[in-house]
């Protein structure tokens, strides 16, 4: 399938599909996908279309975040028997708000191998086309409660780093008060059917964000920029300051004034330096 193919080891593969195109998906995938005794997916319906464009086979078993415990002791045991199983979701990398977690840590546990692929994320890309700071915090998913919610953005608001949400399209709406209630001197990136036909990418101040007036489908990928830091105002040399630094220029060196009157005061280092500097030239 692609050069330097190497034998593929027993085990589970984490494996990252298209988030929207199709044709976003790597050809190491596809091969481990093709090598694989079982692929455990969300919805069958939704791998289907995959599979079959890139005609993999091998046979899938549905496994979501209401069977997952449940199918456990069998996947185990087609693990530990030697099977290759492949671990993919809807869309994008698995285990990123999607099942998985549970399985990978039994793996782990019963010293099965878990190899992860690296592939389409929603995150990522989001993050790449944002413009924000490259360091982030994921959330995931808005819990359905608003309190919760509002508990945990008041936390986040905290945070110096660019901020990944995902949201239902049609919860958007409801969310959009309590972004402003706490990052209304931010900036905000809402992306949309990324890397298909309909793309958008909508920016705004977040004082300025609005609902939408349409019923959108689908889920939006929601990245809040980091928090503005005001740097603290170097304070002026007090006439005070001055004379102590007059009397102090034949007894200590330039670094040993600057560094005990910084010491004392906020006056940046650097206009010390320089108001010592200029009395020396003057002498």
């Amino acid at each position: 399938m692609f050069e330097n193919s190497v034998s593929i080891k027993k085990g589970l593969y984490i494996v990252p599909t298209p988030i929207g195109n199709l044709g976003d998906i790597t050809l190491r995938a596809i091969e481990i996908l093709k090598k694989s005794d079982f692929i455990l997916c969300e919805d069958t319906r939704t791998s289907k279309s995959l599979l079959k464009r890139y005609q993999i086979s091998s046979k899938l078993i549905s496994n979501h975040k209401f069977n997952e415990k449940k199918n456990l002791a069998k996947i185990l045991s087609f693990l530990k028997s030697g099977s290759i199983i492949s671990l993919i979701s809807d869309a994008g990398t698995p285990c990123l708000s999607d099942p998985g977690s549970i399985l990978i840590n039994e793996c782990l546990k019963n010293d099965i191998n878990v190899i992860p692929l690296p592939g389409a994320s929603a995150i990522t890309s989001a993050i790449s086309v944002s413009g924000f700071s490259e360091k982030f915090f994921f959330y995931g998913f808005f819990p359905e409660k608003l309190k919760t919610i509002e508990d945990d953005l008041r936390l986040l608001s905290s945070l110096n780093s660019s901020l990944v949400f995902f949201i239902s399209a049609k919860k958007f709406n409801k969310i959009v008060p309590v972004i402003k209630k706490f990052f209304l001197d931010r900036k905000i990136l809402i992306c949309r059917e990324m890397s298909k036909f309909y793309e958008e990418f909508i920016r705004c101040t977040v004082d300025k964000l609005k609902v939408f007036n349409q019923q959108l489908k689908g889920e939006l990928t929601i990245v809040i920029s980091e928090k503005k830091v005001r740097k603290k105002s170097s304070q002026e040399l007090s006439e005070s300051d001055k004379r102590i630094i007059k009397d102090m220029m034949n007894k200590l060196s330039i670094k040993e004034i600057t560094n005990l009157i910084h010491s004392n005061n906020k006056v940046s280092k650097k206009k010390i330096y320089n108001y010592c500097l200029k009395l020396k030239n003057e002498n």
